[in-house]
């Protein structure tokens, strides 16, 4: 889908992002062997807020991962930590080529270190990532929910846009809590860490109780519904 040209000016652009725009078809999630259902028949999370074209075109090769945003959510030292996360976690699933935009440059490019995919954006904010990184589209991280203690809880608000034409190529909105116990399941399986008689091991049980490691596997679950090649 085509954003006039109007909309693109003075910062029009996060409108666009914020507005929840319904893409052509919903996305479909590969099948990394982390996140796959068992035959045991337990539940499992599988996010289902999330919209994406049928499959990334062929000109879409590099996309710049954007500092994640905490905003009032979470403090900057525990956003560029779990910005870490993600940043691995997306270049696993090897859609595109990742290019970071650190939160230094971000800063003194743009004048702040992170921005939200709901913010207004800077005048030629994507025009100047795009001629500076040759990059065919930007990637928006933003964390809604935190809580890093029992039950741990992250919240992910995500978005891709192509830097021509602005065009949303993905959106994810999602909520995961350990005290679902789907989550939980799904983050055991994703560890590996059940035995034959579905007993969780150590690393899996200690993964609901770890913010890194929950947070490796809300990224791998974010990521895991990009649209595919």
């Amino acid at each position: 889908m085509r954003i006039p040209s109007f909309l693109r000016r003075n910062g029009a652009f996060a409108c666009v992002l914020a507005g929840a725009v319904l893409l052509a078809a919903a996305g479909c999630a590969s099948t990394r062997v982390g996140l796959r259902e068992d035959m045991t028949g337990k539940q499992y999370f599988h996010p289902t807020n999330f919209h994406g074209e049928t499959r990334l075109s062929a000109d879409l090769r590099r996309v710049i991962l954007l500092p994640v945003y905490g905003g009032s959510i979470v403090p900057p030292e525990t956003a560029a930590t779990l910005e870490e996360v993600f940043a691995t976690e997306l270049q696993k699933e090897m859609r595109f080529e990742v290019v970071r935009l650190s939160r230094t440059d971000c800063q003194m490019r743009f004048g702040a270190a992170e921005f939200s995919s709901t913010s207004v954006l800077p005048h030629d904010f994507l025009a100047t990532l795009g001629r500076e990184y040759a990059a065919d589209a930007v990637l928006f991280v933003d964390l809604t929910a935190y809580q890093p203690y029992r039950p741990l809880t992250l919240g992910v608000r995500s978005k891709l846009a192509t830097i021509e034409q602005t065009r949303l190529v993905w959106t994810f909105d999602e909520i995961f809590s350990a005290d679902d116990p789907a989550v939980g399941n799904s983050v055991r399986h994703y560890y590996g860490s059940t035995d034959s008689a579905g007993i969780p091991h150590e690393t899996g049980q200690g993964a609901l109780q770890s913010p890194s490691k929950f947070a490796a596997y809300v990224a791998a679950a974010t990521f895991n519904t990009l649209p595919p090649r």
